[in-house]
């Protein structure tokens, strides 16, 4: 199963970012390069925090994995605006 980084909307992580057991899953967002577990709990950055310094450097690729070829951070952030307004 896949799932999305509720910090960049990319949708394809590995594990969910945290979960009510175990915290943070520790994986790292190859979109934005927040680590669950790592960025949030140790670093204490929030997901918006980071979110709006992923934006203002240009959303660019995180990880050294080679991006997807379909690969569009303006569409995953709107994921994530999108999402927002749904639970309001």
């Amino acid at each position: 199963m896949k799932h999305t980084c509720p910090v960049c909307g990319y949708p394809d992580l590995r594990d969910a970012p945290r979960s009510k057991r175990s915290g943070g899953s520790y994986e790292i967002c190859p979109s934005c390069g927040f680590q669950f577990g790592v960025t949030d709990d140790d670093q204490g950055l929030s997901y918006e925090q980071w979110r709006e310094t992923w934006r203002e450097g240009g959303m660019k690729w995180s990880s050294e994995q080679t991006k997807p070829a379909n690969w569009n951070p303006a569409a995953q952030f709107a994921r994530i605006a999108g999402a927002k307004k749904k639970k309001r």
